[in-house]
């Protein structure tokens, strides 16, 4: 990671830790349509980043497609978050726990394959699997509270920044090949 990346990161995780911060302080109606807002925009901006890496540098590359169908099914999802502005809070609590535990499967099956082919960094996946698993089980049994959606997507946006800031300054690793 470059020195601007790892500025840009630190400065992105502690904007997301001042709206997590923020959000769970104040939990409004109003915040309802700015996260659905701001996650149409980012999985949008995810797919398209993904859908265009793959017309110009990953159809190249052996497994390139699975870019593509993960481009085209995160752009999918930004639809269908969109679509979420006017429904009843428990659909969204639904999509919560169907993410976080979506997401959890999948960081916690990384990092045991991480575990079987390098030494170290698996610790920090399968952590981040067990809090998605985590908050996906808060949303289940606190489905009929009322600001639930809210306050669960702010602790997962509140862990998710910690760990963009972690990894800003935390050292990488170089493997040098002669």
């Amino acid at each position: 990671m470059t020195l601007l990346q790892r500025i840009r990161n630190a400065i992105f995780g502690s904007l997301t830790l001042l709206a997590a911060i923020l959000f769970i302080a104040y939990p409004t109606d109003e915040a309802y349509v700015f996260i659905i807002a701001v996650l149409t925009l980012g999985l949008t901006i995810r797919g398209i980043r993904e859908i265009v890496f793959y017309f110009f540098m990953a159809r190249h590359m052996a497994g390139g497609k699975m870019i593509l169908v993960e481009g085209v099914i995160i752009l999918d999802f930004a639809l269908l978050t969109g679509s979420l502005s006017d429904v009843p809070h428990i659909y969204i609590l639904l999509y919560l726990i169907a993410i976080h535990a979506f997401s959890g499967v999948v960081e916690v099956l990384r990092a045991m394959e991480a575990r079987r082919t390098v030494s170290g960094p698996w610790k920090m996946k399968f952590s981040h699997g067990i809090v998605n698993f985590l908050l996906a089980f808060c949303c289940l049994v606190f489905i009929r509270q009322v600001h639930t959606a809210l306050i669960i997507y702010s602790i997962g946006l509140l862990y998710s920044s910690l760990m963009r800031i972690a990894g800003a300054f935390r050292r990488t690793t170089f493997i040098l090949i002669k």
